[in-house]
């Protein structure tokens, strides 16, 4: 039985990472991106639109667990896991030595979506 649900929402203007990545090129790109989430956008034909739908996604599920939890995730502990033909899946990286949540106590589901000038995400959290 669900017990409690948290939400996470997040909206990008994929000229605003563009323009990011064209600034402070791999400094923006390895602060914010697991190499797995590099490596995927990165085969596909348009990867501005899958890394601005990614950064949507961290900031969706930071937003989700920080009230769920009241603790502020940073986008490398946040992964953005795709799979061509499968919904995407996000994967934490914390150490639950300090943050003293077990990660199998709770469910995350994510729904990303792009077109050409936009990227949203939502992001429920739920026990």
């Amino acid at each position: 039985m669900i017990t409690d649900i948290y939400t996470g929402i997040d909206i990008v203007e994929n000229k605003r990472i563009e323009e990011a990545i064209q600034k402070f090129g791999d400094s923006f790109l390895n602060r914010v991106f697991t190499e797995k989430e590099l490596l995927y956008c990165k085969r596909k034909k348009e990867t501005i639109p899958c890394l601005s739908a990614r950064f949507a996604a961290k900031e969706a599920c930071i937003k989700a667990f920080s009230s769920a939890f009241g603790v502020n995730l940073s986008f490398k502990q946040v992964e953005i896991l795709g799979f061509t033909g499968k919904n995407a899946e996000i994967l934490l990286h914390y150490d639950i030595k300090k943050i003293n949540i077990p990660i199998n106590t709770y469910n995350l589901r994510v729904s990303i979506s792009h077109e050409k000038n936009y990227s949203v995400a939502s992001v429920i959290l739920f026990f």
